[in-house]
């Protein structure tokens, strides 16, 4: 499944939403789509960071985007990443799940997935602080993280 290609005009307004939630200015840099969801994941990040819930739309954006960099990273079908309630993705190589609850399930919120796919956290340390749920034999991103 190709990358999700979210609106770019959206993508700038959920930013520059995050950005006056932080009370700081507009965006001012890059426009393309690419810099424009780096930006918004940097944005998310700060608002974590400042101990306050980030906007929906920006966390969604942001999630999203770094889940698409994973499933591009490791395409397949064996694992699904799921980040509640923002999305989910299909990915790494072997044996494909067609039907019902995939066999090979990872579950985070979305500081947690934002931190791992940025290498601001670890695999291992998210996992021995119950940060993460991991189900199957195939569940580990710890060689596909980070993923920027």
């Amino acid at each position: 499944m190709p990358p999700h290609k979210p609106d770019p005009a959206k993508v700038h307004a959920a930013l520059d939403a995050q950005l006056d939630a932080l009370g700081e200015p507009p965006y001012d840099g890059g426009e393309t789509l690419a810099e424009l969801l780096g930006a918004c994941v940097a944005v998310v990040l700060r608002a974590y960071d400042r101990g306050l819930r980030p906007e929906r739309e920006a966390a969604r954006l942001a999630v999203r985007h770094l889940l698409d960099r994973l499933a591009t990273a490791a395409p397949g079908r064996t694992v699904e990443v799921r980040v509640p309630p923002y999305a989910a993705v299909q990915c790494v190589e072997g044996p494909r799940h067609t039907r019902g609850t995939p066999p090979n399930v990872i579950e985070t919120d979305a500081l947690t997935w934002l931190e791992l796919a940025t290498g601001r956290l670890t695999w291992e340390r998210a996992s021995d602080e119950g940060r993460v749920t991991a189900s199957g034999s195939r569940a580990d991103l710890s060689p596909h993280l980070p993923v920027v």
